[in-house]
């Protein structure tokens, strides 16, 4: 029986892909994961930050992620750079793959997070934003913030 998710079942978070990146297609993955590493992810010592997911032979690999040695562990504890594999159906690993070679851009991790007792990964195909682009949102997410305050005083 699996244990009981904490109050907040969010590991990370990897903001920095919604600034670099315009977001498509998301999908759940379970990852692989050895017990220290799922003990470190219990104390939320995840850094998702530059990661990425390479496809390749029909299997998807999460690069780059950060999770870091378990405080109380012996000589077996785990690479806190190792790659992870990851659990997707066939058929995604399929789709995924086409899109990135017919269409270019990168495959990264958005958040990890606990379900039902299980780390999940949510991943994303995603294609790089220009300079314009991320100025335009930060200008979009600056005028949001102005009316949501002008909306508060009056």
């Amino acid at each position: 029986m699996p244990r009981k998710a904490p109050n907040n079942p969010v590991i990370a978070t990897n903001k920095k892909a919604f600034h670099d990146y315009l977001v498509h297609d998301r999908y759940e993955a379970g990852i692989k994961l050895v017990g220290t590493e799922v003990k470190s992810c219990r104390e939320r010592a995840v850094t998702l930050t530059d990661s990425y997911v390479r496809l390749e032979n029909g299997e998807a690999w999460l690069q780059n992620v950060h999770i870091a040695t378990y405080a109380f562990g012996n000589i077996y504890n785990h690479n806190p750079k190792q790659q992870r594999k990851l659990l997707l159906h066939a058929a995604e690993i399929r789709k995924l793959a086409q899109t990135v070679k017919e269409k270019g851009g990168t495959v990264v991790p958005l958040q990890m997070y606990f379900k039902n007792g299980l780390v999940k990964v949510e991943i994303a195909y995603c294609h790089g934003k220009t300079h314009g682009d991320k100025r335009e949102a930060m200008r979009a997410r600056q005028d949001e913030l102005e009316t949501r305050r002008a909306m508060r005083r009056g």
